[in-house]
């Protein structure tokens, strides 16, 4: 299954670009969003939300390490969006991090599907279509 939209936020120029390469080549979306700030995509997505329902992500990869707001502030900050994004959309945790409480933290928010240590595999991305 292809999915239509997916929003990769990480505020790592290289992971951006391996992460992008990643998913085009599994063939998991039609079209790649890329933020590189929690507030910067919590902006997009309340925006799409209000304007164009349509580009709202199937999935997002979210880093958990980021400065200023991290991937778990930004799940904070994602509650608030409105239901519609909620409803829609599926979060993927992406960390350096053998941390075992980052995995327990994340898996415990109602919207990570799935936690993924970096880098992306194909693999790995091909197997969320299943999420």
């Amino acid at each position: 299954m292809i999915l239509e939209n997916i929003l990769l936020i990480d505020d790592s120029d290289i992971d951006n670009l391996v992460n992008r390469k990643v998913v085009e080549n599994a063939g998991l979306s039609k079209t790649i969003t890329i933020e590189k700030s929690a507030e910067s995509a919590i902006r997009y997505l309340h925006d799409i939300a209000q304007n164009d329902t349509g580009q709202i992500p199937d999935l997002i990869f979210l880093d958990i390490r980021m400065p200023e707001i991290d991937g778990f502030g930004f799940l904070e900050l994602f509650e608030e969006l409105p239901e519609i994004v909620h409803k829609k959309t599926k979060i993927v945790m992406l960390s350096s991090s053998v941390d075992a409480e980052d995995h327990k933290k994340a898996m415990a928010n109602r919207f990570v599907v799935h936690y993924l240590n970096k880098p992306l595999k194909k693999e790995s991305v091909q197997k969320l279509t299943q999420l």
